[in-house]
């Protein structure tokens, strides 16, 4: 059965690596409105599916980043799916980095599990089959096994870029325990107190002339990274290089390449300094979920 990709503003930088990847998917990009623009002039979202008719009984994805833009990005992707909700075509959605991946928990009072409730309502309401997502922050979270959620990691293409470059010996940890918990990975234990606080501990890794590769999902603001950055230099690491799944904010990016010996970063969201492809990520997950619709 042929497989049809629709891909958001937000992925469209992904479409010509993953054409090379694989010959059995037709891609889909939304049609512009008359000013050549998704946008109109106030700021409003456009979206026009010209092929809807060719996507009756196929298999549809979706394919969206969550940056650059999350809040009209997400107003991209729900006229999309709503799109094909009025058609009865039940897609699946493909993100190579989730919107409001953070805010997966509460903390306080008043406060709602935003990440859960995307989810719940692209499974509930749009009836959406399935769910892909590279490097979660909610990885292995309880509520995550609700949901037909196929988590798919990026790490491994980081530790084998960074051994090709580094050599073998490299010492691999995890900033916190949120990483741990994801990547299986020690590290430093970092605890966080609220949606905006975070406290450090100390590690008990022998540090002192080594090379660290520091394995983390998310590059925010940096700070996470650069405090660990801080705890290994005075405890005597030689070389301590970042290996880094999704690049959010540029201003947190340029720290990190100012400070560790070298960034690995991956393309999940389109930022120059991006270095490691993910869309074999992509076409293997995708050909894997065609296998399973075909047993």
């Amino acid at each position: 059965m042929k497989t049809f990709v629709i891909f958001t503003s937000a992925a469209e930088h992904l479409a010509a690596n993953l054409r090379k990847k694989t010959n059995n998917l037709e891609f889909i990009f939304p049609k512009k409105n008359k000013e050549g623009r998704r946008f109109f002039p106030d700021g409003e979202v456009y979206i026009r599916i010209p092929e809807i008719n060719k996507l009756k009984n196929k298999r549809v994805i979706v394919l969206h980043s969550g940056i650059p833009s999350p809040n009209s990005g997400l107003i991209e992707l729900e006229m999309i799916l709503q799109i094909l909700k009025d058609r009865k075509i039940r897609p699946e959605i493909f993100f190579t980095y989730f919107p409001y991946c953070r805010q997966d928990k509460t903390f306080e009072p008043g406060e709602t599990n935003v990440a859960e409730n995307l989810i719940q309502k692209s499974v509930n309401y749009y009836g959406v089959k399935k769910i892909y997502s590279i490097d979660p922050h909610f990885g292995r979270m309880a509520w995550v096994k609700k949901y037909p959620i196929v988590s798919i990691s990026a790490i491994p293409l980081l530790i084998k870029r960074i051994k090709e470059d580094f050599g073998r010996d490299i010492l691999l940890l995890s900033p916190d325990k949120g990483g741990k918990r994801r990547t299986g990975i020690s590290g430093l234990n970092k605890k966080r107190i609220n949606s905006f606080k975070v406290k450090h501990f100390s590690s008990k890794m022998a540090i002192k002339e080594r090379t660290i590769g520091v394995v983390d999902d998310i590059i925010g603001t940096g700070g996470t990274l650069l405090r660990f950055y801080d705890f290994s230099k005075n405890a005597g690491a030689e070389k301590i290089i970042a290996l880094i799944t999704h690049g959010v904010l540029d201003a947190g990016i340029n720290k990190i390449k100012k400070r560790f010996t070298k960034l690995y970063l991956t393309n999940t969201i389109n930022k120059k300094e991006a270095n490691v492809d993910i869309t074999d990520l992509i076409s293997r997950a995708l050909a894997k979920g065609e296998d399973e619709r075909s047993s």
